[in-house]
């Protein structure tokens, strides 16, 4: 009973820290000269995912396996890993960011954390928040092999889609030329070296590019060094920060190219596990079906960045889709649709 009163405490005071986050982020965007709101909202991410993580650590040591057998558990372990996320983005944007994208960023994921977390707490009926023996089919190690590679898979592709809204959101009715590379290089330099004298821009790409290659971060790769085959002088060429629109729509990326790979893993353990329980690798059950939809779309998004040299709108409209494939997958399919894969829902 104990521990069943320590995951009511823990579930409600996890919605309640990420609703304060969410205002205080929203705060900050609001009044970006008030001190210290950018780093009282991390920290009550941080407290959050600590929350949630001992929430779920709870469960696991009361029912006797890892909590991710119903919506509840799911849920929550879905709030945990973007908290997760937003701390992963967030240190990767202490090092190129510019300070509104540092403050938006926030801004989006926390409310997407904090309504999973107040859907999970608030609106499940009490019923389905409780532990329940597991049915034979789950009772396997791949449960949480599977089970957990394909959450995580789904909290790095809903925060790098939220980062894509963003985008569009704060370049909505301006003309967008983004001049850096999928990785975030800044390109500026490079174009005017090229159009200023062609025949140093081999050299210039050359060198440029050990200059980034050797620094730690974009900060100390500020210089480039245009050299040319005629000239004994030098000409520095200074790599300016990103922009807002650059910063989200390069996060973005690396938060999809994150989830990428994590979708990936996480359906070939699926099939290896259907074998196993089922006998047959793929069945056409609605959530496989749109677990490869899932699949195509992220894979068609980082085949026009990486094969096709796409940024801006274009890709950002399509991460924005996959927002809602992923929920479509993840949550629809679930709720409305009956399969193998329908265990502890409302249908």
């Amino acid at each position: 009973m104990q521990l069943v009163a320590l995951q009511n405490l823990l579930d409600n005071t996890s919605f309640a820290v990420l609703f304060t986050t969410m205002l205080v982020f929203w705060i900050h965007v609001a009044f970006p000269n008030l001190p210290y709101l950018r780093s009282l909202g991390n920290a009550g991410m941080a407290i959050a995912n600590l929350c949630i993580a001992a929430l779920l650590g709870a469960r696991w040591i009361d029912a006797g396996y890892f909590p991710l057998s119903n919506l509840y558990e799911s849920l929550f372990f879905l709030a945990w890993g973007i908290t997760t996320m937003h701390i992963v983005v967030d240190r990767i944007g202490n090092k190129s960011a510019n300070d509104t994208a540092k403050r938006l960023i926030g801004a989006f994921t926390s409310p997407m954390a904090m309504g999973i977390t107040a859907f999970a707490a608030l609106a499940l009926p009490a019923g389905m928040q409780v532990s329940e023996p597991l049915v034979p089919a789950l009772k396997s190690n791949w449960l949480m092999m599977h089970v957990t590679v394909m959450l995580l898979s789904y909290a790095a592709l809903m925060t790098g889609s939220i980062l894509a809204i963003a985008f569009l959101i704060v370049t909505r009715g301006q003309d967008v030329v983004l001049q850096g590379s999928s990785f975030g290089t800044n390109l500026r330099s490079v174009t005017e070296a090229k159009q200023s004298n062609p025949e140093t821009f081999a050299a210039f790409a050359i060198e440029g590019m050990g200059n980034v290659l050797n620094s730690t971060n974009l900060s100390s790769a500020n210089t480039a060094t245009l050299v040319s085959e005629n000239a004994t002088q030098t000409k520095p060429l200074s790599l300016r920060r990103l922009t807002l629109g650059e910063t989200l729509d390069n996060l973005s990326y690396r938060a999809i190219g994150l989830g990428f790979p994590l979708l990936t893993i996480g359906i070939i353990a699926g099939g290896v596990w259907a074998n196993e329980a089922w006998g047959s690798y793929w069945s056409w059950d609605p959530k496989e079906t749109w677990s490869l939809i899932t699949w195509l779309v992220f894979a068609a998004y980082l085949h026009t960045r990486i094969t096709k040299g796409w940024q801006g709108r274009k890709p950002a409209i399509l991460a924005s889709v996959g927002l809602l494939v992923v929920w479509t997958c993840y949550l629809g399919v679930n709720l409305l649709g009956k399969g193998l894969h329908s265990y502890g829902w409302f249908l």
